[in-house]
């Protein structure tokens, strides 16, 4: 995560962070330590993430997918978020199709809540799946932000279908 961080710079120093499939935390270090003090860090997933010290940063359990996540989210918030970050992963079933079509789905939830949660300009990272649907996911995601890039970290191993799509300054109106 560190590297995408300095790599794209989507994440700064004093920024609001939301990170959607949190557990086991890894990633809201990488945000906490990007935006410091004056920023914030809010950790949601299905599972209890342990507590972190730090008075700005979060955590709650909350599903994603369900109606209120969205309200749940901005009531931890102090204000609307410059960023969203989404590593939510469904359980693997070993088929393929099954499992590309449940991490698209999760991946369309994280850009509903990013849709919602985001200030304007705002930037978006998401955990997809290569496949059949990712084309038609990664042109709804260019609907909303200016700069859309599919990234593979070189921290992801070369053989894993695992990438991540950068949606970068949230429009204020989609296209």
């Amino acid at each position: 995560m560190f590297q995408v961080i300095q790599k794209y710079h989507f994440i700064r120093f004093g920024d609001i962070v939301v990170d959607l499939g949190a557990a086991p935390g890894g990633w809201i270090q990488a945000a906490r330590k990007t935006v410091g003090k004056r920023g914030f860090v809010l950790g949601v997933d299905l599972k209890r993430i342990e507590p972190f010290p730090q008075d700005y940063v979060r955590t709650i359990v909350c599903d994603i997918t369900e109606q209120d996540a969205v309200q749940q989210i901005l009531e931890m918030l102090p204000r609307k978020a410059d960023v969203v970050i989404s590593d939510a992963s469904p359980n693997i079933s070993g088929i393929w199709e099954v499992d590309h079509a449940c991490q698209i789905d999760l991946a369309q939830q994280a850009l509903q809540i990013a849709l919602e949660t985001l200030t304007p300009r705002g930037n978006f990272f998401v955990k997809v799946f290569q496949g059949d649907m990712l084309d038609d996911y990664t042109h709804k995601v260019k609907q909303h932000f200016e700069t859309v890039l599919v990234i593979k970290p070189k921290a992801s191993r070369t053989k894993s279908s695992e990438m991540f799509i950068l949606g970068r300054h949230l429009r204020k109106t989609p296209i």
